[in-house]
């Protein structure tokens, strides 16, 4: 639904308007953020700050009679009602709702966001996702304007490709989930043509695991549960409409767990904190404004489903497990002290994992955190008198990243850490961080042989939909990669912002980015495809270079990633140690491995972006 800038590579800065009304497009592309030069945009009404408790999503339960040798839940897409601030009105909101085994009438949920589903590592675990969400949108407007082909919001391809609407004439809602980070069998990856609706109309690729269980409005996946240690996410994928579906409230935590972690000496229980951030635009009656349409970004920050919450908490050291999920905010978070409680305005803390699990512990006094990015961290509240409030805040990161400044509503406070709580249970007996021994990632060397694979961020003109290699999503795949080999992809970044790439599957590592002239690339690609798409005439990358490869930012070194930033004008690098889905059968039910070929998607996780065709297809084939 909205490509960002990337023509404006060759723009000055400044010549896109003012920030006022929805005058311009703000660098978002032809979708979200450009609306008309009188269009009023929501703004959420004064709120007081810190004046309610952090909430903790609820943990699901899991009932290992059904598939044996597996946990299984069932969970249910509804609409229902939630409070985001003290002085806000209730909200209709979409959440996920766990079935609970032992009291099936006492459903297991907030109503906005989903339970947490937390496993061991390598313990498998089965879902059953069912759809019982209204046929009309939260968000019908925008469907609407998709629908009637509003060339504001509908996706528009290149040049010799046709449009396509992503999604039928007779279907306003549906959905399926994705576990992100997640080492799954494609036909349980919950990519976006696995759609579903309420009333049972399925997108095109629609699969479901042990299909005489699940009902039309349903889909049965299951989860290998291979991954490290690590904090996964799951949310909606639904296809053409992923950005209204998680900002109406569907996403929600995935916990793998290693018992050999209780050897680690980390804090744990009431102070392990999961934090999911976002940002929202409130109507003066608290319900959400959906306000992408019209701007970049929204006004409020929303934590664990709380505006500006506060917790509080006791002088010891608490692990934060923080997980962006915001639809398209960067955010650079740090921990601001009062200034009689240190020698320095910040907070110290130590990073010790990214998105696929541990790493090194780095000590850090500020991080930036893209969308769908998670960053583990270990805080030390023990250092601040009793009293103390420790505000996390954000600070230079505009949307969208790195942008113009001015340009969207900009979130200086978060929430807020109270010292208040007495040491309970004795002393903190966790292990100082530069004390752990975490079991890190071993670095991805790559060989004078290794493929290398380019992934264009393509927009044919100013506004208008971003694709990857100038290809639409709906183009079958192009993209062949061999079962267990491993790849260097290139994500070549001409436009002005940074876009957050998450590829399905796998967990790689950054090996290093270089700038380029976008200006000469962008042209030279333009004529490129103006003049066939000849693959000998293909621009050459080597000759854009305008300075020599930068190693990965120190957190992002030897971490294991699923999401990386694309910087502007920039060709960020990845590496991938190998393609090999999981090919066993799980919790004995039939054709639940991997068979192939496999395909599977990338994407830009700036949601309006990945609606908007900033997507594609890969498939792995064996030799």
């Amino acid at each position: 639904m909205a490509g960002a800038m990337g023509g404006a590579a060759m723009l000055p800065q400044g010549v896109l308007g003012t920030p006022a009304h929805a005058s311009d497009g703000h660098g978002h592309g032809h979708g979200h953020g450009s609306g008309s030069a009188d269009t009023a945009v929501p703004k959420t009404p004064p709120l007081t700050k810190y004046v309610d408790v952090l909430p903790t999503p609820v943990t699901a339960i899991p009932d290992p009679s059904v598939y044996p040798g597996a946990d299984y839940y069932e969970y249910t897409m509804r609409q229902g009602s939630w409070q985001f601030h003290r002085d806000l009105g209730p909200a209709t909101v979409w959440g996920y709702w766990a079935k609970n085994p032992h009291s099936p009438r006492k459903a297991i949920g907030m109503g906005y966001l989903g339970p947490t589903i937390s496993v061991n590592k390598d313990h498998p675990t089965v879902v059953k996702y069912r759809n019982h969400l209204p046929t009309t949108h939260l968000f019908q407007s925008v469907i609407d304007s998709i629908r009637t082909g509003d060339p504001e919001l509908t996706p528009i391809p290149p040049p010799p490709y046709e449009p396509m609407l992503p999604f039928p004439s007779n279907v306003n809602v549906w959905n399926v989930v994705h576990q992100h980070g997640g080492f799954t069998a494609p036909q349980s990856d919950g990519m976006p043509l696995h759609s579903f609706s309420p009333d049972g109309i399925h997108a095109e690729s629609y699969t479901t695991l042990d299909p005489s269980r699940a009902k039309p409005n349903e889909a049965i996946c299951a989860y290998t549960n291979h991954e490290r240690s690590s904090l996964l996410w799951y949310h909606d994928h639904g296809m053409g409409m992923t950005s209204l579906n998680v900002y109406a409230g569907l996403a929600g935590l995935y916990v793998i767990r290693d018992p050999e972690d209780e050897q680690l000496g980390l804090p744990h229980g009431e102070f392990e904190v999961p934090l999911i951030l976002q940002d929202r635009t409130f109507n003066p009656d608290g319900s959400l404004a959906y306000t992408m349409t019209l701007q970049e970004g929204e006004d409020t920050p929303v934590v664990n489903g709380k505006a500006y919450p506060f917790l509080a908490v006791e002088p010891r050291r608490y692990r934060l497990r923080i997980l962006n999920a915001s639809n398209e905010r960067f955010w650079r978070l740090r921990f601001d002290t009062p200034t009689d409680a240190l020698l320095q305005p910040n907070l110290p803390f130590w990073l010790i994992g990214t998105d696929g699990g541990f790493r090194a512990p780095l000590q850090m006094l500020n991080f930036l955190i893209g969308p769908a990015e998670r960053y583990d961290l270990i805080v030390d509240f023990s250092q601040m008198p009793m009293g103390a409030n420790i505000t996390m805040t954000n600070y230079h990161a505009p949307v969208h990243y790195p942008g113009m400044p001015g340009q969207g509503p900009q979130i200086s406070e978060i929430m807020q850490f109270r010292v208040t709580k007495r040491l309970s249970g004795g002393p903190d007996r966790s292990t100082p961080p530069k004390d752990l021994k975490l079991p890190t990632a071993e670095p991805i060397v790559p060989k004078p042989d290794t493929r290398r694979r380019q992934w264009v961020v393509y927009q044919h003109k100013l506004f208008s939909t971003m694709t990857f290699n100038a290809v639409p999503f709906m183009e079958p795949s192009q993209d062949f990669i061999k079962a267990g080999s491993t790849e260097i992809w290139e994500y070549i970044n001409p436009n002005h912002d940074a876009h957050p790439m998450h590829v399905h599957l796998v967990n790689f590592q950054v090996l290093n980015r270089q700038p380029i002239d976008a200006a000469a690339y962008q042209a030279d690609y333009e004529k490129w495809i103006d003049g066939g798409r000849k693959p000998e005439d293909i621009p050459v990358l080597e000759k854009y270079f305008t300075g020599p490869a930068i190693p990965p930012d120190p957190d992002e070194a030897l971490s294991e990633k699923d999401t990386v930033k694309s910087y502007p004008e920039t060709v960020t690098r990845i590496i991938c140690r190998e393609f090999s889905p999981p090919t066993e059968t799980i919790a004995s039910i039939p054709d639940s491995g991997t068979e192939f070929p496999a395909t599977y998607v990338h994407h830009c996780h700036l949601l309006e972006h990945e609606d908007d065709d900033l997507m594609r297809p890969w498939t792995i084939v064996q030799d």
